[in-house]
């Protein structure tokens, strides 16, 4: 089943206790986030209120006892949009509540089955995928039915691997200086 606009925001906000992505995608084309990108490649500062209506939800969630968090893989040299994420996204979240944690699969897999598909998964029990094409433009949701016991294990081998985003950032040095890939 597709879950598009209000849907998928009411099949989020019901998890009770725990919401989880295996983040997977080197890049994310959404054109909200366009004008940010751009304006983080030339350098400028981060604008007053970046991504402020996710950091509401996610202090909403965290103030009702509910979890939030992510797993984020990456293979180094980090594309233009992960550094973006790294030093505009993901700290303003973490700030907000939300638990991210990196897995950088640049010299080992750790035997995960990963794939380029990101996917949420909601009180250890609801999955849906997110299909993105290969330039990161997102092309649907789609609720997984069935046995979710391998995304459990999944989640659970990917949180052993990986490690908290501000360890990885310190052994990872200046995140805006590294190098991004020629296209």
């Amino acid at each position: 089943m597709h879950l598009d606009g209000e849907e998928w925001r009411k099949a989020f906000d019901a998890f009770q206790a725990d919401a989880w992505r295996f983040e997977a995608q080197p890049t994310y084309a959404m054109p909200r986030e366009a004008e940010s990108l751009a304006a983080f490649l030339r350098g400028e500062p981060m604008p007053p209120g970046h991504n402020a209506r996710w950091h509401e939800r996610v202090r909403g969630y965290v103030a009702s006892g509910r979890r939030v968090g992510r797993v984020r893989v990456v293979r180094r040299p980090l594309t233009a949009y992960q550094r973006y994420q790294f030093a505009w996204g993901i700290p303003g979240n973490i700030r907000a509540g939300e638990d991210i944690r990196v897995l950088d699969v640049t010299h080992d897999d750790y035997g995960l089955p990963l794939t380029t598909t990101d996917w949420w998964m909601f009180d250890d029990s609801r999955v849906v995928h997110l299909n993105f094409r290969p330039d990161g433009t997102q092309v649907s949701r789609e609720a997984v039915s069935g046995d979710a016991s391998p995304y459990r294990e999944w989640k659970r081998r990917a949180q052993a691997e990986s490690v908290p985003f501000a360890e990885y950032v310190k052994t990872a040095g200046d995140i805006r200086a590294h190098r991004v890939p020629t296209q």
